[in-house]
C-alpha cells in the first residue's frame, strides 16, 4: 500500500478516494502519513524512502551528514539514549556496538526498523533513561525538546531528562556527547566540557556538548559541514580591530556566531569587525572561508528610504535579498519600496557601523 501512494498522481484527496474505495480509513491516513514524512526526510536520510518515522521523530532526528560527524570520536560500546527512530544510533553503529533507549516502544520499533534498512545490527532498549545505570563504554543523549505535547523547549531546565540528569550524566559516564538545540541555554552550564556548534548549508543545527574522554582541550568549537571546516578556541582568546566597510564585506556562519567565536575568526582570517556589537566583517582583499558568506560592496548609504529607493532607480536589479542582524528591519517592507525591474540580484545588508545605522548594497561572491 505505501508502493501505491508514493507512485499515486494526483491531488491527495483524489488519492485518498481511490485509496479509501480499498482499504480502511485508519490504514490510509497512516499510509499517507507515512510517505509525507518520507518525503520531508529526504534532506536528512539518503534512505528516507525505505525508514520510519513519526512527526516528532522526524523533527527531532539528527540528520546523516551531522550524525556521521559526531559518530567519529565514538568506539567500542556505546550507549544511545532518547534514541528517537535512531538518527544518531545508526551513525553510532558504524564505529561500535550501540545498545539504543527509549521509553517510547514505538520509537524503539522505528529505531531497529531503520537499522535493517541500513543493514546494521543496533540492540534496543525500551526503558526510562534516568533509570540506566552507568554502563561501561561511551553514551550519547538527545533530550526531548517537546516533551507533554508542547512547544520546542530551549531551557534545558524544561528538557525530558532535565539538566540535573544531563549534569549527572556528565559525572557518572567516562565520555559522550549530549545534544542540545543551538538556541538553548547551555551557557556555563558544563563549565568542563566542551561545546561544538555544528552548522549545515549556512544553518546552525546542534550544539553538542562533549564531555569526559570526549572532550577536546578547547572550550568551544564551530563546525561548518558539509566543508568539514572547524574553529576552536575562547570567546577571549581574540580581540579584532573595528574598521569602516572596505571593499568586501562578510555574514559569519550561524555555527562561529553561535559559539561566540566571531573575534577569533576574524583575527584568523584578517579581517575587521564593523562594530563591536555587529557580526559583520570587513576588508579590503577578498577573502573565501567556509566560516564567512562574502559580499562585494557596491554602495554604502545612509539609513532612510529615500537614499535605498533612488539607489535602486539608478540600477538594473531584479531581486533583493534584505539581511539583518540586531537592527529590527521588515524586509518585506524595505523590499516593496524598491524598484525591481532589472537583471541584476542585490543584497542589502543593514548594519552598523561605528554604532550608527549604515546600509550596505551588495553583490554576493560566487565562492559564496
Amino acid at each position: 500500500m505505501l508502493q501505491l501512494v508514493a507512485e499515486s498522481d494526483g491531488s491527495e484527496l483524489a488519492v485518498q478516494r481511490r485509496l479509501r474505495a480499498e482499504f480502511p480509513d485508519n490504514l490510509v491516513r497512516t499510509a499517507l502519513l507515512i510517505v509525507e514524512l518520507r518525503r520531508k526526510a529526504q534532506v536528512k536520510f539518503a534512505r528516507a524512502a525505505e525508514m520510519w518515522f513519526d512527526r516528532q521523530g522526524l523533527e527531532q532526528s539528527t540528520g546523516e551528514l551531522v550524525a556521521r560527524h559526531k559518530a567519529q570520536r565514538f568506539s567500542g560500546e556505546i550507549w544511545d539514549l532518547c534514541c528517537g527512530v535512531g538518527g544518531d544510533a545508526l551513525a553510532l553503529a558504524t564505529r561500535g556496538s550501540v545498545t539504543a533507549v527509549d521509553r517510547n516502544p514505538a520509537a524503539c520499533l522505528r529505531a531497529q526498523w531503520n537499522a535493517a534498512v541500513h543493514g546494521q545490527h543496533i540492540a534496543v532498549c525500551c526503558a526510562d533513561v534516568t533509570q540506566i545505570e552507568p554502563r561501561a563504554g561511551l553514551v550519547h543523549l538527545d533530550p526531548d525538546r517537546r516533551a507533554g505535547g508542547r512547544g520546542k523547549q530551549v531551557r534545558l531546565e524544561d528538557s525530558v531528562p532535565g539538566l540535573e540528569f544531563m549534569e549527572d550524566l556528565t559525572r557518572q559516564w567516562t565520555g559522550g556527547a549530549i545534544k542540545l538545540s543551538p538556541a538553548s541555554n547551555f551557557g556555563g552550564k558544563f563549565p568542563e566540557a566542551e561545546v561544538e556548534l555544528v552548522s549545515v548549508q549556512g544553518e546552525c543545527k546542534e550544539a553538542t556538548i562533549w564531555f569526559g574522554s570526549l572532550a577536546k582541550p578547547e572550550s568551544f568549537r564551530a563546525t561548518v559541514l558539509p566543508a568539514g571546516a572547524t574553529l576552536s578556541g575562547h570567546p577571549m582568546d581574540a580581540l579584532a580591530p573595528l574598521g569602516p566597510p572596505a571593499r568586501f564585506v562578510y555574514d559569519p556562519d550561524p555555527a562561529v556566531v553561535r559559539a561566540g567565536l566571531i573575534d577569533l575568526a576574524a583575527c584568523q582570517l584578517g579581517l575587521t569587525r564593523l562594530d563591536s556589537s555587529e557580526e559583520y566583517l570587513t576588508s579590503e582583499t577578498l577573502v573565501a572561508s567556509p566560516f564567512v558568506r562574502a559580499f562585494e560592496i557596491l554602495a554604502e548609504l545612509g539609513s532612510n528610504d529615500r537614499e535605498l529607493r533612488a539607489y535602486f532607480r539608478a540600477g538594473n536589479f531584479g531581486e533583493a535579498e534584505i539581511k539583518c542582524r540586531h537592527i529590527p528591519i521588515d524586509a518585506a517592507g524595505v523590499r516593496r519600496k524598491l524598484q525591481l525591474e532589472g537583471s541584476e540580484t542585490a543584497t542589502v545588508i543593514f548594519a552598523r557601523v561605528n554604532g550608527r545605522t549604515r546600509v550596505l548594497v551588495c553583490r554576493r561572491c560566487p565562492s559564496s
